[in-house]
């Protein structure tokens, strides 16, 4: 059998601790690092361990073996009495306090008797909880009468109930981390076969985000709620608070579709090589950074992040690609140059050239932008469909996987994804080369779950002697929440650019 032997500064030391008696036994035992194990195959040699002296942290078993849970019952209690005694205070904190946010069982029931009282416009004193906790056979189980009069005698008023509220959804927040830790353990011991490394890791953060955003896990609503929130939308929209999608900064192209995109939408941009996909969806990427002041990721399967910055540069300081690729900046150029570096340094834009990248890594690196800018995305962009995934297997399933799971991402996000895709060869075998949904490339599950299909075509790729010379037709094939059409942007090939075209009278 061999022995163990670890090596240090040409010394053996043999540590031989013996065994605790108790938990709390654990703070005598040495604390050593890991050091450099090396086995002997020597009969004669000892089991010994030499170490680094250094000593290691420990984590201190004992000191939270007797801890309760996270939580706050004098909070929650002066919650519930603030509720009893003023009519009004159950409708500042229903809509983000919960009933299982309450540690205690009793002060669940009483708080959901409230909820269930408000819902149906009634009062919420002692004598109608009381009735309702009654005639549900829950009020002994609450500690009877005597238990709702506590509640009233304890509070003096609901002047605090929407700082209480945050107290008592963050203490159910810390009890929340201590499952998380276990569903990690859990997942940890989990097969290949069950659970993939990937998907554990999407489960996690999932549950994560959920939990830092407060979430609550069950998506299914009462129309009544939904119509009210919906009524309000339409409201704040008519008085101009709130815009009706994330505008692209192309006009024409956002009335067409309504304003702009909306949170959710996944939105493909298709077209043949070279009709400019990713310099709009880098155009629009940069008109949301910066008229919106949102964060915008790129992810590119295609081009370097240098190349994407090379482009934007180009774009805002009018300068040729080509001079910023050689070097060869006169002068005269080198003031713009500066100046649009400095501004779209400015900006939230993140870029990303991973080559190989998932759904779960995605959803991840958004998920790390969201906790940098401490708020939610404007745009993701990913170019282009056609480069994820692997060779293997059925690559229409596979297409229509990735399809899905980026409407997925939006949704879950809530967060317009433009997603490029390319179109098949069929276009250059007819006359009239407009593409049409038919024409995208590997799967029809791109059209069935993108909520808009934009189009490109510019008739001066096919025919030099256009009278349409840079201009780019922009064709909504599918749009979901409203009509479709086509409209036109001028396309710059000399600095990769679209821009708006001049509007008659303005």
């Amino acid at each position: 059998m061999p022995h163990l032997r670890l090596g240090m500064s040409g010394r053996s030391q043999n540590i031989r601790p013996s065994l605790p008696k108790s938990l709390t036994d654990f703070h005598s035992l040495p604390k050593f690092k890991t050091a450099k194990i090396m086995y002997a195959k020597q009969d004669n040699v000892d089991h010994s361990v030499v170490a680094h002296e250094e000593p290691a942290k420990v984590i201190n078993f004992a000191s939270s073996v007797s801890k309760l849970p996270p939580q706050c019952a004098e909070a929650e209690e002066a919650i519930l009495g603030g509720i009893l005694l003023d009519p009004n205070a159950i409708m500042r904190v229903r809509d983000r306090l919960k009933p299982y946010h309450f540690y205690i069982k009793a002060h669940q029931d009483i708080y959901f008797s409230a909820i269930r009282l408000n819902a149906q416009e009634q009062p919420t004193d002692l004598i109608a909880i009381a009735n309702w906790l009654s005639a549900n056979d829950l009020l002994f189980r609450v500690g009877g009468r005597n238990k709702l009069v506590s509640l009233v005698s304890m509070c003096v008023s609901a002047v605090n109930i929407d700082a209480l509220a945050d107290l008592v959804v963050g203490k159910w927040k810390r009890r929340e981390l201590g499952r998380l830790g276990a569903f990690a353990l859990e997942l940890q011991h989990k097969s290949d076969d069950d659970v993939t490394l990937e998907q554990a890791f999407e489960q996690l953060q999932t549950q994560i985000y959920n939990l830092q955003q407060g979430e609550n896990t069950s998506s299914t609503s009462h129309i009544a709620g939904v119509m009210t929130d919906t009524y309000q939308i339409v409201e704040e929209r008519n008085q101009g608070i709130v815009q009706p999608g994330i505008p692209t900064g192309f006009y024409d192209l956002d009335t067409m579709i309504n304003g702009g995109f909306n949170r959710g939408d996944l939105v493909i941009i298709a077209g043949r090589p070279a009709m400019g996909k990713s310099a709009i969806a880098a155009q629009i990427g940069f008109n949301v950074a910066q008229l919106q002041n949102l964060p915008v990721a790129l992810f590119s399967l295609e081009m370097s992040k240098t190349q994407i910055a090379m482009r934007l540069l180009a774009g805002e300081a009018n300068v040729e690609g080509n001079y910023l690729k050689t070097g060869r900046i006169s002068d005269c150029q080198w003031e713009p140059i500066i100046t649009a570096v400095q501004d779209i340094s400015t900006l939230p834009i993140y870029l990303n050239d991973s080559p190989t990248p998932s759904l779960s890594y995605f959803e991840a690196e958004c998920r790390r932008i969201m906790a940098l800018e401490r708020r939610n995305l404007g745009l993701v962009v990913i170019d282009y469909l056609q480069l994820m995934g692997d060779s293997d297997g059925n690559r229409n399933n596979e297409i229509a996987a990735i399809t899905r799971g980026l409407k997925r991402l939006a949704m879950k996000l809530q967060v317009p994804v433009i997603c490029l895709s390319q179109l098949s060869r069929a276009v250059e075998t007819r006359q009239n080369k407009r593409p049409i949904l038919s024409d995208l490339r590997d799967s029809g599950g791109i059209e069935q779950d993108g909520d808009k299909v934009i189009m490109l075509y510019r008739d001066d790729y096919y025919h030099p002697d256009s009278p349409e010379r840079g201009i780019c037709e922009i064709i909504a094939a599918k749009h979901r929440d409203g009509a479709t059409g086509t409209v036109k942007l001028l396309f710059d090939n000399q600095f990769v650019k679209f821009k708006n075209l001049a509007r008659c009278g303005w």
